[in-house]
């Protein structure tokens, strides 16, 4: 396989990581007014996203190298500055259409 896919492999997996994570985030949030234990179930969703997460760094570390860990965390990053960005002007644009 070449060096190109090999990274853009390692990238699709951090993009693929992030949305793991996010979305995690986002159904956590989303239901946490519904829980007994508000606090329990965001730390128990923290642990178990990161856990998951960095297993999966781990093993890329492990068998794959450093450079390909760097390419995932740069998917992983960009998925979360894009989400943000988008959350935000979208945010924008509904307190702009409330005025």
């Amino acid at each position: 396989m070449s060096a190109v896919l090999e990274y853009t492999t390692s990238f699709a997996a951090g993009i693929l990581l992030g949305l793991f994570f996010l979305q995690g985030l986002w159904i956590t949030l989303r239901d946490l007014d519904k829980a007994r234990r508000p606090g329990l179930r965001l730390l128990g969703s923290m642990l178990l996203r990161f856990a998951l997460v960095l297993a999966a760094f781990y093993l890329l570390a492990r068998y794959a190298g450093w450079q390909h860990v760097l390419a995932a965390v740069i998917g992983f990053s960009l998925l979360r500055l894009f989400i943000i960005r988008r959350f935000s002007r979208k945010l924008s644009a509904d307190k702009e259409s409330e005025r």
